[in-house]
């Protein structure tokens, strides 16, 4: 792992860096031009790292002073656990800084907020395709065999 790599809770002068990796994140899944989040989506999920009241979090990688890569969590409530659980919901690392381990960094991060908050499982998606992604995820954690379904409502 990277040792000169920071690992922290975004900032809010974080922005400008950290919106072409939200949109990096969001090209990777498919989601660009004509089917873009919508702007008010992304105020949105900016706004809500900073509010008391979102379980919503952000951590950055930075490297020397620039922002390389993102994770975003949630907390909420199980139907099978007495605590919380933590859902990784977004991963995204610069293609300069990728094949570093700055990925599994913030996961580790990710394990490290949920342990302080009292949960008991981190969990997360990926697409099929993602080889890279899910490469690493196999070290990291266990593929528990669940398909996702999905509507749009």
């Amino acid at each position: 792992m990277r040792k000169d790599i920071i690992i922290r809770p975004i900032q809010r002068e974080d922005y400008a860096q950290w919106r072409p990796l939200w949109d990096g994140y969001n090209a990777f899944y498919g989601r660009e031009g004509e089917t873009a989040l919508a702007e008010n989506i992304t105020d949105a999920t900016w706004s809500r790292f900073f509010s008391a009241e979102e379980p919503v979090h952000a951590f950055v990688a930075v490297d020397s002073d620039t922002v390389v890569a993102l994770v975003h969590c949630l907390f909420h409530r199980s139907t099978t656990r007495l605590h919380d659980v933590c859902y990784l919901q977004d991963l995204f690392t610069t293609p300069s800084h990728r094949g570093q381990r700055i990925a599994q960094q913030l996961i580790e991060a990710v394990y490290t907020a949920a342990r302080a908050e009292g949960s008991s499982r981190v969990y997360w998606t990926t697409q099929i395709g993602n080889a890279s992604g899910r490469a690493l995820y196999d070290k990291v954690a266990s593929h528990t065999g669940f398909i996702i379904y999905s509507k749009e409502l």
